[in-house]
């Protein structure tokens, strides 16, 4: 093994002595928040990932995360292995500092909008994954809900509070902002509670991956060949399906965005027959909700990002927007269309 900096030897160092594995080359990139990643190639040329936690972790959380993750790449879906250390454990301990050993998956995170093929794919995979994951003890994390519950004022205080961190951080966007949020105030004023009436009183809830989303998918051609990152939280598979079906890149970008939609729930539906069929046509009306009541990305200086990301931020920011219009202006027609079944012809919105 080449020089290495101090970091990339002492991760090395925690390779051998807890899971024994010889590091050929250890390089630290810049993957998640909540984690410092290194790339590693083993000498028999073995690609893995070591991620350390910081020591202020939520261990409990982190360990039901990986096993979900090896409970779902058992049932053979694409996930990959995590590896455990010399004592068995999915999570290791080494100087006071939680580690976790998982293999390179094939593929990448896709940059653009979904195809049609693609979404059709990711919603087999999804069905599959949440009819396995039914039968998993719901974890002691839960997914907030809200969108279905939380108070309008509430939202629209928190409208207040982006503007307010804006102007502290000296937003050079601040006007396009100031648009943004005003609209924001407005679909909240005059939507939320037409698309809630609307839902199912009774949604049904079980342990999913909880973050199933196009950052967290890794694709080659039409084809998810990864599931990364799980999040491990009890929540509603129809909020889960409506987050990945209603993906921002394809709505703001894609003309075809609505085919996407209807592909990804057939597919699911065919899959996950079990989850009721009036939950799989709300999934869009959920996915709405939970855009108008996120902010994620609306300010991103507190985050303390790398320039790159940061900007991929602030573009997604940008496309939640996009999305919202689209999905208010066309709601009607593609719940018509969920309704209708796989039987729909394509090109309707």
């Amino acid at each position: 093994m080449g020089e290495l900096n101090w970091e990339d030897e002492m991760t090395a160092e925690v390779l051998a002595d807890r899971y024994g594995i010889e590091a050929e080359t250890v390089v630290q990139v810049p993957m998640g928040t909540d984690t410092v990643t290194w790339r590693v190639v083993t000498s028999s040329g073995q690609r893995l990932y070591a991620k350390e936690y910081p020591a202020s972790a939520d261990l409990e959380a982190a360990r039901a995360a990986w096993d979900m993750s090896e409970f779902c790449r058992a049932a053979h879906l694409p996930v990959p292995r995590v590896w455990p250390d010399r004592d068995g454990n999915l999570l290791s301990l080494a100087d006071a500092s939680p580690w976790a050993v998982v293999e390179e998956a094939p593929g990448k995170v896709a940059s653009c909008a979904m195809t049609v093929a693609l979404a059709e794919h990711t919603g087999v995979v999804l069905g599959r994954m949440h009819r396995i994951l039914a039968a998993y003890p719901l974890p002691r994390r839960r997914q907030h809900v809200r969108w279905r519950t939380g108070s309008v004022e509430d939202a629209l205080a928190r409208c207040d509070t982006v503007l307010d961190t804006a102007r502290r951080q000296q937003c050079g966007n601040l006007d396009q902002l100031q648009d943004q949020i005003a609209q924001r105030r407005e679909d909240l004023l005059t939507q939320v509670s037409r698309l809630r009436n609307r839902l199912p009183e009774e949604l049904v809830e079980q342990a999913l991956h909880a973050d199933f989303t196009r950052t967290n998918l890794l694709v080659r051609g039409d084809v998810v060949t990864g599931v990364i990152d799980f999040r491990a939280a009890r929540a509603l598979p129809a909020w889960e399906l409506g987050r990945a079906a209603c993906d921002p890149r394809t709505l703001s970008t894609s003309g075809h965005w609505g085919d996407c939609v209807l592909a990804m729930a057939a597919a699911y539906r065919s899959e996950n027959p079990t989850l009721p069929v009036a939950e799989v046509h709300n999934c869009a009306r959920i996915a709405l909700l939970y855009m108008l009541f996120s902010f994620y990305g609306a300010t991103t200086a507190e985050y303390d990002l790398p320039q790159e990301a940061e900007v991929d931020l602030q573009r997604y920011w940008s496309e939640r927007q996009r999305s919202i219009r689209r999905l208010i202006e066309n709601l009607t027609d593609l719940e018509d269309a969920l309704a209708a079944g796989p039987a729909c012809p394509g090109g309707i919105l």
